[in-house]
């Protein structure tokens, strides 16, 4: 039976990509902006694109969403994936035009990229480097390449949250994560067969 994933639209987010992704890699996705379907949501997934304050304020602009998000990740430990922005959105804290508070489940601030030498925004492939282990990368192979376009780079409180890194300019959270909840700083739908690889093993992820 096909895992069924929600996937959230609140108005930021490469949400048709994503959707093509997920059901390529062999889910049922539901395109969502109703709370009662995240709150009985099997799976979730939280793409994003674009600043931090707009995303979080896209969230909280729906009524009873974040409540929703934190009774299936929180209470009932529903497996949730967070992309790009929706990883970022796990921080305590975003410095993007501001400081602006995020849903706080990963502690940790969103900062500023400053590679010596290097453009910002960071776009193109980058090696993911595991640095623990996790059920959700098992399938990929050493030295696999995934896709970036961001800004602004997490930095975990806790360095037993930090799952991946990348390096550019220095290495930076690729993919942060605890219990049932990940995120990873890349986008996976635009990854190709290794981002299909990803998606495929987070609808088998049972934390």
């Amino acid at each position: 039976m096909a895992a069924s994933v929600a996937l959230i639209d609140y108005g930021s987010g490469n949400l048709r990509s994503a959707e093509k992704a997920l059901a390529r890699a062999g889910a049922t996705v539901v395109v969502t902006a109703d709370p009662a379907a995240v709150a009985g949501a099997e799976r979730i997934v939280l793409p994003g694109v674009g600043a931090f304050a707009d995303c979080m304020a896209g969230l909280s602009k729906i009524p009873g969403m974040i409540e929703a998000l934190r009774g299936a990740v929180l209470a009932r430990a529903v497996p949730f994936l967070g992309i790009c922005v929706g990883m970022q959105l796990l921080a305590s804290v975003g410095r993007e035009f501001g400081e602006h508070a995020g849903l706080g489940w990963i502690p940790g601030s969103v900062e500023r990229m400053s590679p010596v030498g290097l453009k910002i925004p960071h776009m193109g492939w980058n090696e993911l480097v595991p640095r623990r282990p996790h059920p959700v990368f098992a399938g990929l192979a050493r030295g696999a390449n995934v896709y970036f376009v961001h800004s602004f780079a997490m930095h975990p409180t806790d360095p037993a949250h930090l799952l991946a890194t990348a390096d550019y300019g220095g290495d930076f959270a690729a993919a942060v994560g605890r219990d049932n909840i990940l995120g990873v700083q890349f986008h996976p739908e635009k990854s190709q067969a290794v981002g299909l690889t990803l998606l495929g093993d987070f609808l088998k992820w049972r934390p």
